[in-house]
């Protein structure tokens, strides 16, 4: 059980990294009562499954040393005492790292992921480890496809991709190493720009990395887009857009030529491939990644030992589920002998032409592209499961994936709600290690659409959200 918390000075739950940042620093708050309203929030939302793992004890003992340091007037940065969540597929050092999978159940990492020793390194307070598809295979962060656009999108907040190379992978148990990129989740733009801040840089123990040093990461308070080219790309008008996103989508980009902005028609003709390519090279990849667990090293390990090939077998029959084992047999499909030239080198070429597509529109001028990030809003939950996954992560990566193969930064930026009180979210596109010039645009759009911050302060004890007139006010982009 939690011991009771005392009321806090101020209502710290909700409010951006720089505004709880200057509270501790004044004293409004301390890290311990924040950390454990933090907790008690956690408990009180254990319905959304949300949590693998709590670190709790960990997490008040984290605090206590961030209180002492305030104290001593000695914080070592603006994300001391900051409460963080990491998703369940980084390494951390005597916590349990499970990818949700049976295969890693009860495995514990003797390091850190350089992304977790780095906030870490400036006083955060790791939560705990946050729930995924196994081994992150799905829409649902970490981002090889979608998997923080996507669920960002879905929840009203910002979630952010770098640019592949920009933040070390070291740790990051790998799902598509070409592709897979740390993702950063926040309530606001700037909150994402501080964070990206302490996590960007080179990392000697991933060779992936960026070798010139990063400088640090501000959004301006103000910026002029009147010299700004924004790109539509007309391939991402897809039949299956809803009307609402639609909708949003014309209206952002009448935003921005309201300002001076100059948006004009792009065209990205190899976006229909896409879907198709990121397939063929997502499931080559994970069979290979896949092999790692094998029984002998670590993870699980069946108990049927009747031969070497037997154990094998039962344990990854045990340990992944239809999913993985079905991504594991398409790759090595694609990646035997007589199919290598037809399925891995062929998507390979095609994924070229599709990096060669984003050159040549920002080439042409164009500084940023503006589309959806989803293609509707969240969907009901026996709607959502209708369709397998494979068909249903198709659908969801469908404006997010291309950027991954070709390893851009993308945002997305919450928008509005929908008529169902949903969010809805738009994604800004940028060239390659245009990272701060791609988050300065977001913060743009970000302050123009005055999106309403979405609290679950008023969860209720059996898991049912008290909403004002039973649904969210609408925003509008108007």
């Amino acid at each position: 059980m939690l011991p009771e918390i005392p009321q806090l000075r101020i209502d710290t739950i909700g409010l951006g990294i720089a505004v709880v940042s200057a509270a501790l620093k004044q004293g409004q708050v301390t890290p311990t009562e924040l950390c454990k309203k933090c907790l008690s929030l956690i408990k009180k939302t254990k319905c959304l499954n949300a949590y693998i793992t709590v670190s709790e004890e960990a997490a008040l003992k984290q605090a206590e040393e961030s209180e002492r340091r305030y104290k001593q007037g000695q914080p070592l940065g603006d994300l001391d005492g900051i409460p963080v969540a990491v998703k369940d597929n980084f390494s951390t050092a005597g916590i349990e790292t499970t990818c949700a999978s049976n295969m890693l159940k009860g495995y514990i990492p003797p390091y850190n992921a350089t992304v977790v020793q780095k906030l870490l390194d400036q006083g955060a307070l790791l939560m705990g480890k946050t729930n995924l598809d196994e081994f992150a295979m799905g829409a649902l962060g970490s981002d090889t496809g979608g998997s923080t656009r996507n669920p960002a999108a879905h929840c009203g907040i910002v979630g952010f991709k770098p640019s592949y190379g920009l933040v070390s992978r070291h740790g990051l148990i790998p799902l598509v190493n070409s592709m897979d990129v740390p993702g950063i989740f926040t309530r606001c733009v700037d909150d994402t720009a501080m964070v990206l801040g302490v996590l960007a840089g080179h990392d000697p123990k991933d060779s992936t990395t960026v070798q010139n040093p990063v400088k640090p990461f501000m959004t301006p308070n103000a910026m002029d887009v009147s010299g700004l080219c924004v790109g539509i790309p007309k391939e991402y008008l897809v039949p299956e857009l809803s009307s609402e996103v639609r909708s949003l989508w014309s209206q952002a980009a009448d935003l921005f030529e309201s300002e001076g902005a100059k948006v004009i028609e792009v065209s990205l003709p190899h976006t229909c491939y896409s879907i198709v390519c990121y397939h063929v090279l997502c499931t080559s990849e994970v069979a290979s990644n896949m092999a790692r667990f094998d029984g002998l090293q670590y993870g699980h390990r069946s108990n049927i030992d009747a031969s070497t090939e037997a154990m094998y077998a039962a344990t990854r029959q045990e340990g992944f589920n239809d999913v993985v084992r079905g991504r594991i047999l398409s790759g090595n499909f694609f990646l035997l002998k007589e199919n290598y030239e037809n399925y891995f080198v062929k998507a390979q070429k095609v994924r070229r032409l599709i990096v060669k597509d984003f050159m040549h529109v920002f080439d042409s001028g164009v500084d940023v592209l503006l589309t959806p990030t989803t293609l509707s809003e969240a969907v009901p939950y026996s709607e959502f499961i209708k369709e397998d996954n494979r068909t249903r992560s198709a659908q969801d990566d469908i404006f997010t994936q291309p950027v991954n193969m070709a390893g851009l930064p993308a945002v997305n930026v919450p928008v509005a709600l929908s008529s169902q009180g949903l969010p809805i979210g738009l994604q800004l596109i940028g060239r390659a290690f245009y990272d701060q010039q791609l988050l300065a645009v977001a913060k743009w759009l970000e302050k123009q659409v005055q999106f309403p911050v979405i609290q679950l302060q008023d969860l209720m004890d059996d898991g049912t959200l008290v909403l004002e007139n039973g649904k969210l006010t609408s925003v509008s982009l108007n």
